[in-house]
């Protein structure tokens, strides 16, 4: 069971993407901060003319913080405009040229890699079980009779 959550873990897929979501989460600490330290002054600067309450009103002695909420949404623009242009658009051009056929895929095996690797699980089989259960592991059932 663990050896099974072990090569799960280790696919190469699974290890990329865990990868991309600590890239895009340092990323997109990086566009908050910015647009914090320097967008949201701005829009206060442009909405309220500086001080305290800049960029907010005030509706029955609460405060609505709408400054924030535009800061966000440029984060959220920035961000994805960063992933499209850095990373779906030039895997898109790379799909659309395999399928052109100007750029070669993945590479398939050669004859001599599959039978090295039917050789291999040809001798994997005959060495028979591995762990001591009672000496019916690979066997097929109608072979008992």
């Amino acid at each position: 069971m663990l050896k099974g959550f072990k090569d799960f873990l280790l696919r190469g897929n699974v290890v990329d993407l865990a990868v991309a979501v600590v890239i895009g989460a340092a990323f997109t600490a990086v566009v908050t901060a910015f647009t914090s330290a320097f967008l949201k002054p701005l829009i206060q600067l442009a909405t309220g003319g500086g001080g305290q309450l800049a960029g907010t009103f005030t509706v029955n002695g609460v405060v609505f913080d709408y400054a924030s909420f535009i800061n966000a949404l440029i984060t959220f623009v920035i961000t994805a405009a960063v992933i499209y242009f850095l990373v779906v658009l030039p895997l898109k051009i790379v799909a659309e040229r395999r399928k052109r056929g100007e750029e070669a895929g993945p590479a398939e095996p050669t004859d001599v890699e599959l039978l090295t690797e039917i050789r291999d699980l040809l001798r994997e089989q005959s060495r028979g079980p591995r762990r001591d259960d009672g000496g019916t592991a690979g066997r097929i059932p109608h072979q008992d009779r």
